[in-house]
């Protein structure tokens, strides 16, 4: 277990710096042009051929493989320390608080959530700035994700404001703040932490199913939800090669997958 756990972090470590510097690796601009070579299949100019616009698809994929993995987690950091603070603030504080955001969270998850970003992403102008509707969609899945985790961790700041330690924490003079920076915080990182591992995926996921919708990110940029939505006007059986952002999505959602799976350990079983 623990070589294929390393496999998966040396996968997406692998996958995270090629996006890093996709101009190290692409040969073209995602918005270059080849207009002698249209829909091209692959060639040694062309590793995975071109689109119908000439653009080439490898670096099309380099590119929107960078838009994913860069803006996925920085969303879901977001949606887990806005979990964490008003997980712990619920359970620290007394009744009337601790309901305001348990309900909250829970008029969140009965949210359509999926339905709320495709309302929000088809209400806004055409024209928008392909940096525009990343900031848009991507802060959107950070402000609708924060209210599972919030209520995991509230149950895990419970549990440690009822431990023996905080008794005596509390005997020794520390306020509500002390132990939330100094007590809580610390010992609910790593229930935070595989949180984390659970919501980038389903970020990742979100965004790809707007753009096969045609609703994700703007052309020219690419992103896997835009590479996803090229593949349904493709044919399958005699241009393979179009499987490619398919392939590269489920080998890096597997891996945060498997790595949300393995890595609770302990207490964390109890929180969940």
């Amino acid at each position: 277990m623990k070589t294929l756990r390393r496999a998966a972090i040396a996968f997406l470590m692998l996958v995270g710096t090629a996006a890093l510097a996709p101009e190290l690796w692409a040969p073209a601009d995602y918005a270059a042009q080849d207009r002698e070579s249209p829909d091209a299949p692959p060639s040694r100019s062309h590793l995975l051929g071109t689109d119908l616009l000439g653009r080439d698809r490898f670096s099309r994929l380099v590119y929107g493989t960078r838009i994913s993995l860069l803006l996925a987690p920085s969303a879901a950091l977001i949606s887990c320390v806005t979990a964490g603070l008003l997980g712990s603030i619920a359970a620290l504080s007394g009744p009337a608080i601790e309901w305001a955001i348990l309900s909250a969270a829970d008029l969140f998850l009965s949210l359509p959530w999926l339905f709320l970003l495709l309302s929000v992403r088809a209400f806004l102008p055409l024209n928008v700035s392909a940096i525009a509707s990343v900031s848009i969609t991507f802060l959107l899945l950070a402000v609708l994700g924060w209210a599972a985790p919030a209520r995991v961790v509230c149950t895990g700041v419970r549990r440690l404001r009822d431990s023996d330690f905080m008794l005596y924490a509390s005997a020794a003079g520390a306020t509500r703040g002390q132990w939330l920076w100094t007590h809580i915080l610390p010992n609910i990182k790593t229930l935070l932490f595989t949180q984390f591992w659970v919501a980038v995926p389903a970020y990742v996921l979100a965004e790809a199913t707007l753009g096969m919708l045609g609703l994700g990110i703007n052309e020219p940029l690419p992103s896997w939800g835009s590479l996803l939505h090229e593949v349904e006007g493709g044919s399958i059986g005699s241009q393979p090669w179009l499987l490619a952002p398919v392939v590269l999505l489920a080998m890096v959602v597997g891996s945060f997958q498997f790595l949300a799976k393995h890595s609770q350990s302990g207490p964390l079983e109890d929180y969940s």
